[in-house]
């Protein structure tokens, strides 16, 4: 499919020079491109499962999760 892109000159420049140095043209270096930022995507985009930890624990008797200097000022004590 043909289409026409507007792209910065400079980039234009540096794009086929490279493609020249890689010996193809400047329309597989734009495909290779736009693939490798769709895969990106795609990786990014996959549902993630992160493991949580189901053994016993808590917090130290006394302390409530709510009150972040409280648990700093227990942190501070047991360094």
């Amino acid at each position: 499919m043909k289409t026409t892109l507007d792209l910065n000159d400079a980039l234009l420049t540096k794009a086929k020079s490279l493609a020249a140095q890689q010996r193809t043209s400047l329309t597989r270096l734009i495909e290779e491109g736009l693939q490798l930022r769709l895969r990106a995507q795609q990786v990014r985009a996959k549902h993630v499962r992160l493991p949580v930890y189901r053994g016993k624990g808590g917090l130290a008797p006394g302390l409530s999760g709510l009150n972040n200097k409280a648990m700093l000022d227990a942190a501070d004590q047991d360094a």
